[in-house]
């Protein structure tokens, strides 16, 4: 009798939660290859190219044979300079390059190392709900547990902490925060990030800022950054990416900053999975952040435009809700009747757009949808046309 070679995975493989955003790119790609032409507003994935003098900084660096070699383990003193300078410049921020800066495989991966780095089995992780779906996987891999704080319209889409319960805090080691916030588009103010620290500070909670849309408020406002409140460097650290602020989403550079125990364990974890960015990126990185900022402010106002017409075409339709505050995303309440996941699937058979279900940030993400301002204001236009001729509101 033949014997079957079987492959048994570990038990964290089976205890990582769903991609969510796979099945949506399946359904989306499944109307594509049936000749509908689909408005994908349902991802996250910046439609504009990277600013040519960056692609052009890569490209003379690529010559370079030093860059031929492995680079320091944990990356080039001149990005984590170059870093320090924008924050500085940007927040009035302080930070030691090479102690309170570690450099990224893209935002994504620090956000899951960190609670490799932190969390030990049963130890609990605050999150946000709704909230970014990859902060579940580096606690499901830690074999941590989730505590979800609600973010709920009445009270501006930020967390409650009076609303924690004592037995979650006593076990709480660490806490992500969110702003501009994905998925529900709002902004924090300097009071929160204030509240934040005194909390960390009080229950021995380490805080996780996600400031991935820190370069896109609305309005006038500019968002804050955790690490501009007094003491947010000894509870926290915070997330920074390129991929929004210079569409650079496919080049994979991000950053933590501040907390120098927290930066050295994330170097540390980092030491034994990567040897570094290639060299070439991190110079077009660095030029990314000490060149001209003149394509991040063009972006923001790109973002705002696209906004107000996505807006203006939802108010004409009967949806209504509130505008972004920040981000590049809208986060629009369903009309009565409809799940998130059954309008989106109404939306996509019938109106051929994408938009994604608010369950699939969270159980608070229930009775949502994020659409991304991600394509040309008339295509936004379109969309919404296609969506009013359904007669939902």
């Amino acid at each position: 009798m033949e014997k079957t070679f079987t492959v048994r995975p570990a038990d964290r493989m089976q205890q990582l939660p769903a991609q969510f955003f796979a099945g949506l790119v399946r359904k989306a790609n499944e109307q594509i290859a049936m000749g509908h032409d689909v408005i994908n507003l349902g991802q996250g994935n910046p439609d504009q190219p990277t600013p040519p003098h960056i692609v052009a900084s890569l490209q003379q660096a690529a010559v370079n044979p030093l860059y031929h070699k492995y680079p320091p383990f944990t990356g080039f003193a001149f990005l984590k300079e170059a870093i320090a300078k924008r924050y500085k410049e940007d927040y009035g921020v302080t930070l030691d390059p090479e102690t309170e800066v570690a450099i990224l495989f893209g935002g994504k991966t620090g956000l899951v190392e960190i609670s490799q780095c932190l969390l030990n089995p049963g130890d609990v992780c605050l999150v946000p709900d709704p909230g970014y779906p990859d902060y579940w996987s580096g606690v499901s891999l830690a074999g941590a547990v989730m505590s979800f704080m609600p973010l709920r319209a009445d009270n501006a889409f930020l967390p409650d902490y009076g609303a924690i319960a004592p037995s979650e805090l006593d076990r709480a080691k660490l806490m992500f925060i969110n702003y501009p916030n994905n998925p529900t588009a709002a902004m924090a103010p300097y009071a929160f990030y204030e509240d934040t620290v005194r909390f960390a500070e009080k229950h021995g909670i380490v805080v996780a800022s996600d400031f991935a849309y820190g370069a896109i408020g609305f309005d006038g406002q500019k968002p804050v950054s955790f690490l501009q409140v007094p003491g947010a460097k000894e509870v926290g650290v915070e997330f920074y990416t390129l991929s929004k602020s210079y569409n650079m989403a496919g080049w994979r550079v991000g950053f933590a900053l501040g907390n120098r125990e927290v930066i050295r364990l994330l170097n540390l974890m980092q030491d034994h999975y990567y040897c570094s960015l290639f060299g070439g990126i991190q110079e077009a990185a660095a030029t990314a952040l000490t060149g001209p900022q003149d394509s991040v402010a063009a972006l923001r106002a790109t973002y705002e435009s696209r906004r107000n017409a996505l807006f203006g075409a939802l108010h004409r339709i009967g949806w209504e809700a509130k505008p972004s505050a920040g981000s590049f995303f809208a986060w629009l309440p369903v009309p009565a009747g409809y799940s998130s996941a059954s309008l989106a699937d109404r939306l996509l058979q019938e109106a051929k757009v994408v938009v994604a279900p608010g369950i699939g940030f969270g159980d608070h993400g229930e009775g949502y949808v994020r659409l991304g301002l991600l394509a040309p204001e008339a295509r936004l236009e379109e969309a919404v046309e296609r969506i009013g001729k359904l007669g939902l509101f």
